[in-house]
């Protein structure tokens, strides 16, 4: 592995960390920055699934006594069995969905012009949520219903299209929902859990032969990147969401979106497969 290699792992591994988990879009920024470093291979791609992994487990940190006191419980305490049922009936939909689209999508929606499109849309509907009353009816992750799961699960979905954001959908479609901010906020981050899990374990099964021994330090660097940012990102965002809604990330999510379409409208970057 050469240095630049060593780099561009290290880059997508930041970049991964730092979005999965704000509704920015993780998906959306590596098939950005995996351009502009040309790590846009059929392994590129791979690995930008893979590393997913790192940020998952900086969650199960973040949250290894809540996850403890789950899987301790499940035999006796009632609470437990309904919190797994939740994200069980929560992560359906986008199973479900990934598997009857995921292909097409991928084939048709992973280009920067959907991305920055998405982007901006986005925005609009984070700025918009933001501006109605929010009528809470749940406040903690363990007061929820099986329906107000099942809602989150189906906001999920719309993470299909690249730039979306999974943690954007199920933050702001717990927010239309009647969730607190931390309770949909706390949500999104357990349901990344299995819904991550599976995407990477499908997606690395699925793609297997191009893996070799050879890959093992670039996956290592870029998983280690994306666990210790991903941990910063979800601590700064439960201290974030304290004081302040989600309007700066809806500002970002525009102004980046249009800075993509001004590159390629007027030739500043040469997008592939626009």
């Amino acid at each position: 592995m050469d240095a630049t290699q060593f780099i561009d792992a290290l880059i997508l591994g930041i970049v991964e960390g730092l979005t999965e988990f704000l509704p920015i879009s993780s998906t959306g920024h590596l098939i950005l920055v995996g351009e502009l470093l040309g790590f846009n291979s059929e392994k590129g791609k791979l690995f930008e699934i893979a590393i997913q992994t790192g940020a998952i487990l900086a969650v199960c940190w973040e949250y290894r006594r809540k996850i403890g006191t789950v899987v301790g419980g499940l035999r006796g305490d009632p609470a437990a069995r309904r919190f797994v049922f939740n994200l069980l009936v929560a992560f359906m939909p986008a199973a479900v969905f990934g598997l009857a689209f995921g292909k097409a999508v991928k084939a048709h929606l992973f280009n920067a012009t959907t991305v920055a499109s998405a982007f901006i849309v986005g925005g609009i509907v984070i700025w918009w949520a933001e501006r109605r009353e929010h009528r809470i009816r749940v406040q903690e992750v363990d007061a929820m219903t099986w329906q107000d799961a099942l809602k989150v699960g189906l906001a999920q979905t719309l993470a299909l299209i690249p730039g979306t954001s999974r943690s954007g959908a199920t933050i702001i479609g717990g927010l239309l929902f009647g969730l607190s901010r931390k309770a949909a906020t706390e949500f999104s981050f357990f349901l990344a859990i299995p819904t991550l899990f599976a995407a990477t374990a499908y997606d690395v099964f699925k793609h297997r032969e191009l893996l070799s021994l050879d890959d093992l330090p670039l996956f290592g660097i870029g998983f280690a990147a994306a666990f210790v940012s991903a941990f910063a990102a979800v601590k700064g965002l439960l201290r974030y969401i304290g004081g302040h809604d989600f309007t700066l990330f809806a500002w970002y999510r525009v102004l980046f979106g249009v800075l993509v379409l001004a590159t390629s409208y007027f030739g500043w970057v040469q997008w592939a497969a626009e």
